[in-house]
């Protein structure tokens, strides 16, 4: 593994100041070029199953009940009850005190491969102390999360405070050690600019993340095509510096099939094939399962099934 940086705010801030601007006419160009691009039918049916695979079935509401996460594991193991060779979601997503009930749901439905991700670190805001931080992230972890969704501290990225939003990521990353993958939320719609987009990315990878995520699903804009584009490009970077290959998750604002293809073309075309796995590609989403469910079952039948045929989530 290369190293980058020697760890201190010299060195980050030496690095960051040395990436080169991103060309937000072109960023956009490129992303809206993309997205016209179309696949055969052969094709839309194995980028439906992948994408199936790549959802973090989420519920993520001041309103979510034990019953709630009981009925979305079920469906994340099976997500169409009639037709067992519909694959499972990537993993399902929660707030942490939710954690020990979607393990144990996840379980006593055969679904005991799927990871339960925990959103902590003061999700959606990030607000907190970084010992509150650490015991949110412990607290899911202790009761059986094996990713944790944290969220940088936007204020301080945007006050230039580099090296605290750096170390709090190194700090959370050490308390996930071997036992979680960590997913580090940048809220791309708070970040204003494609330029810090990008900076935000390379601070979290250099930190040890796992995978970088656009948006906690609570801000708009969120996972728009060019903002994944610019992080698709950062893990491509990075991989090309490193040899490390870090994951991407697109979260909020992703509901349709179209959608989902969309950000697939995109992996396939700036990060390259490699990523087109759950392993270094995730969608955050909860509406978008029912969609790729329906067009699947079009896609199989030649015919559309109401949306009475899918559960309401």
């Amino acid at each position: 593994m290369v190293t980058l940086i020697d760890g201190s705010e010299a060195s980050l801030r030496k690095y960051l100041a040395a990436l080169p601007g991103v060309d937000k006419v072109g960023a956009d160009q490129r992303a809206a070029m993309l997205s016209t691009r179309s696949i055969k039918t052969t094709s839309k049916s194995w980028a439906i199953d992948m994408a199936i695979r790549m959802v973090d079935l989420t519920t993520l509401e001041g309103a979510d009940t034990a019953g709630k996460v009981r009925a979305i594991c079920a469906k994340a193991v099976h997500p169409d009850p009639t037709d067992f060779s519909v694959p499972s979601v990537g993993a399902v997503c929660v707030y942490n005190d939710l954690v020990k009930i979607a393990r144990e749901s996840l379980n006593l439905n055969g679904g005991s491969h799927i990871p339960v991700a925990a959103v902590t670190t003061a999700f959606p805001s990030g607000r907190a102390s970084l010992k509150v931080k650490i015991q949110d992230t412990q607290d899911a972890l202790h009761d059986g999360a094996t990713e944790i969704d944290m969220v940088i501290d936007r204020g301080a990225f945007l006050s230039g405070k580099f090296g605290l939003v750096f170390d709090e990521i190194i700090a959370i990353k050490e308390v996930c050690g071997n036992r979680a993958q960590l997913k580090v939320i940048l809220e791309t719609g708070e970040l204003t600019t494609y330029d810090n987009v990008r900076k935000a990315s390379f601070i979290a990878m250099l930190a040890g993340a796992d995978f970088i995520k656009t948006s906690t699903g609570k801000v708009s804009p969120a996972a728009t095509p060019p903002v994944v584009l610019v992080m698709l490009e950062a893990v491509r970077d990075y991989y090309l510096q490193t040899g490390m290959r870090i994951g991407v998750k697109a979260a909020g604002g992703i509901r349709t099939t179209k959608d989902a293809i969309k950000q697939l073309v995109l992996v396939n075309e700036v990060a390259g094939p490699e990523w087109l796995n759950p392993h270094l590609f995730r969608i955050g989403a909860s509406a978008l399962l029912n969609d790729l469910l329906m067009q699947r079952m079009k896609a199989a039948s030649g015919f559309y099934s109401g949306s009475n045929y899918v559960t309401l989530d």
